[in-house]
């Protein structure tokens, strides 16, 4: 069910969430990729608890997005355990 992938996407992305770094806080760009992905995860959050499970599916998938994309800028760090659910 979408409710159950929802919940998938939303405990990976909280893992995500606790190991992402930026790695220079001074590049403005990556402080944008790092705050758009953070606001996509905060409204798939909202969308769950409000059994919004699609839209929270969706926010989810665009916050990792975000973050792969981080990724192959060379914007951001993620931990080793992590790097398998990355495309960088």
């Amino acid at each position: 069910s979408v409710q159950l992938y929802a919940e998938k996407e939303m405990l990976r992305m909280k893992s995500v969430f606790e190991g992402v770094k930026i790695k220079d806080p001074a590049n403005k760009k990556a402080e944008e990729f790092h705050s758009f992905a953070q606001n996509y995860y905060h409204d798939a959050l909202y969308f769950y608890k409000e059994r919004k499970y699609e839209e929270s599916f969706e926010a989810f998938i665009i916050a990792w997005a975000y973050i792969d994309i981080g990724l192959k800028l060379d914007f951001f760090t993620v931990p080793e355990e992590h790097k398998k659910w990355f495309t960088a």
